[in-house]
């Protein structure tokens, strides 16, 4: 058997929990969410990273759907909204193969019935508008995570690709990580500032997570997790859940990036926008300018790293499909996690630690979650707090 053979073996009794997958906001960008024009129930080709069928042969058995949406809108509360809208019609959709998740035993229970549990996570805490009451309805709407800042500083929070401003997380902040423990959603910690993720671990009494993050040792770039943040892991019980994105994953790819949306913006394209016209600028770009590839054995290279530093529990995956122009050689879309976990066997490791990467560390930290804020809503009540009562 071979090592690609014993990880597709792996993956259909532990699958993969991926922290991030950026398909609602596509659907929204190409086709303003007409799911006949993208249906993602026959592949997808060339138009996405991410259909049934790949999801499928790539042995994913949960998926954290992000409902982004860009720090620069006026009124992003409403965007969020739809993107929600998005996952539940997707939901409603493909009831066979997508299984709606809330809590840990939802995500077991959709592993037993062979379904891919279908959580959410909210990309930036502009998502919220500065409001705790705004936090808990997408709580109660089912948005499990919320990463504290995107590419943008918030109010009370900063970001790991702009410029300091409260100096990590401000007095609001640390009240909206505590609120998010009361409801039991998860400090998402990709995106933010390394001051920001200290101070976020010394305010959560839950785990938290990174689900979209790789090393920073290995790739110095702001968006991936110092060792010292690694370190703390253990004592705090959450994960880090590495990406792929070329440019986070390979030191190389770091400059070449810069000059790419450099010429993006040069062109009036957002450095992130990945339309079709958009897309045509980049490979332009490319053309002129080969890219730097990054391959599945780099984001081993990180893996081998974080389980160094951090320890085996305290890794998972998550991928950033559908929000990257471009992924690893044999990471190309959803279907390639197999590839992952063949390279990793290759390396040396034990099925028990790749049963822990893949499913068990992201099922355990969201249980984990849910404990502490029974615990907290037992005692404390919600806080009606807001940015100017604490932040003046």
């Amino acid at each position: 058997m071979t090592a690609l053979d014993e990880a597709r073996e792996l993956l259909r009794e532990f699958p993969v929990v991926d922290g991030h997958n950026d398909l609602p906001w596509a659907l929204r960008e190409q086709v303003r969410y007409d799911l006949d024009a993208r249906d993602i129930a026959v592949p997808q080709g060339a138009h996405l990273h991410t259909d049934i069928p790949r999801l499928r042969a790539g042995g994913v058995g949960a998926q954290y759907w992000s409902v982004y949406v860009r720090s620069d809108l006026p009124d992003p509360v409403p965007a969020t909204l739809e993107q929600i809208d998005c996952v539940r019609q997707l939901l409603a959709r493909y009831p066979r193969d997508l299984a709606p998740a809330l809590t840990a035993a939802d995500m077991e229970a959709a592993r037993a019935e062979g379904r891919i549990a279908s959580l959410m996570g909210a990309e930036g805490g502009h998502s919220i508008a500065n409001s705790l009451g705004v936090l808990r309805q997408l709580h109660a709407l089912g948005v499990r995570y919320l990463t504290l800042t995107h590419n943008d500083n918030v109010a009370w929070a900063d970001s790991a690709t702009d410029k300091p401003g409260v100096g990590g997380l401000s007095a609001f902040g640390r009240a909206v990580v505590r609120e998010m423990n009361r409801e039991g959603m998860l400090v998402d910690l990709s995106h933010v500032a390394a001051t920001t993720m200290r101070d976020a671990l010394d305010a959560s009494l839950a785990p938290v997570i990174f689900s979209h993050s790789s090393s920073r040792a290995v790739c110095d770039h702001p968006r991936n997790i110092p060792d010292d943040v690694l370190e703390r892991l253990p004592g705090n019980g959450g994960m880090a859940m590495v990406t792929f994105v070329p440019k986070f994953v390979l030191q190389a790819a770091v400059d070449w990036t810069a000059a790419a949306d450099d010429n993006m913006r040069a062109h009036g394209f957002h450095h992130l926008d990945t339309t079709a016209e958009a897309m045509k600028v980049h490979r332009a770009f490319e053309e002129r300018h080969p890219r730097p590839v990054a391959t599945v054995a780099t984001v081993a290279d990180h893996l081998d790293h974080m389980r160094e530093v951090a320890g085996i529990d305290h890794l998972g995956i998550g991928g950033d499909y559908d929000g990257t122009a471009f992924t690893p050689d044999g990471l190309n879309d959803v279907s390639g996690y197999p590839n992952l976990i063949a390279e990793l066997l290759d390396r040396g490791w034990s099925k028990s630690d790749l049963a822990k990467l893949t499913w068990q560390n992201a099922v355990r930290v969201l249980g984990a979650a849910e404990d502490v804020a029974r615990e907290l809503k037992a005692r404390r009540s919600p806080s009606n707090a807001t940015l100017e009562d604490l932040d003046g």
